[in-house]
């Protein structure tokens, strides 16, 4: 399982600076989650991100710089996606995604795993 250790810390060091965060990582999607307050919020997978967002923030964020679809069984997952280094190398880019994850956070449902520990 491999993840780019220097962008993993990158998020670990920004979900820090944030008072009232429960952040447990785990192991998973052929990388590193990072949940927060108990739900899946944004990954580490190889050298990419992948983000979980309001699915209503689709087409904003397809817009984006190096933006990939999250493709589960020939499906377009909504409101999940992959986003190449270049979508996060500035810093003001990299703060985009945090804070569409960290924004949908508090609605996003638990997932069904999660429910039965």
């Amino acid at each position: 399982m491999a993840y780019h250790i220097e962008l993993a810390d990158r998020i670990r060091e920004r979900l820090s600076e944030i008072p009232g965060l429960e952040i447990v990582e785990k192991k998973m999607f052929s990388g590193l989650s990072f949940l927060v307050n108990g739900k899946m919020c944004i990954n580490v997978s190889h050298d990419n991100l992948m983000c979980r967002y309001d699915p209503h923030l689709e087409d904003e964020v397809a817009e984006r710089k190096g933006f990939l679809p999250m493709i589960m069984k020939g499906k377009q997952l909504k409101g999940y996606c992959y986003v190449e280094p270049e979508g996060f190398q500035k810093p003001e880019d990299f703060e985009y995604w945090i804070k569409i994850c960290l924004d949908y956070n508090p609605i996003a449902k638990v997932s069904k795993n999660s429910k039965k520990k």
